[in-house]
C-alpha cells in the first residue's frame, strides 16, 4: 500500500501528541483504478454506502519482527443487493471524511454478488 502525504502527517501528530491526531480505524474500498499518487486524499470512487461502505475494523497488534511492532485492521464485507466491485482499498481515520494513511489498487476487480465476502487485512509496520 502506497501511504499518503496527508497520513504522514497525521502518523506523525499520532507519534508526537500534536495538533489533536485520530487514530486510523476505519477501511474502506471502492472500484476506482487510478494508480496511487501520494497527494490523494480519497478512494478514487469510494463504495460510500450500501453493504460495502467504509466501516469501522477489528484493531490488533501483530509481530512483524520484534513483539508488537505492527498494527493489523481487519474488516469482512458482506455484499447485499446487486453487491458491488472491489478494485482498490484504503485505511482511514474517520467514518466518513477524514485522512486517509494508505491507498492500494488491487491487480484485478473483485466483483461481490450479493452473499459474497469480502475480507481486508492491513498491517502498518513501526519503522
Amino acid at each position: 500500500m502506497g501511504v499518503t502525504n496527508a497520513g504522514k502527517a497525521e502518523t506523525a501528530n499520532l507519534l508526537g501528541g500534536v495538533a489533536a491526531p485520530v487514530a486510523f480505524t476505519y477501511l474502506a474500498n471502492g472500484s476506482g483504478s487510478t494508480a496511487f499518487v501520494a497527494t490523494q486524499t480519497t478512494l478514487v470512487t469510494e463504495n460510500a454506502t450500501g453493504s460495502l461502505g467504509r466501516a469501522a475494523a477489528a484493531m490488533t497488534r501483530v509481530t512483524t519482527t520484534v513483539t508488537n511492532d505492527t498494527v493489523q485492521a481487519v474488516k469482512t464485507w458482506i455484499a447485499t443487493g446487486a453487491g458491488g466491485t472491489v478494485r482498490e482499498v484504503g485505511f482511514f481515520n474517520a467514518a466518513a471524511a477524514g485522512i486517509m494513511l494508505c491507498r492500494s489498487v488491487l491487480t484485478a476487480d473483485k466483483v461481490l454478488a450479493a452473499g459474497d465476502s469480502y475480507t481486508l487485512t492491513v498491517k502498518v509496520a513501526a519503522a
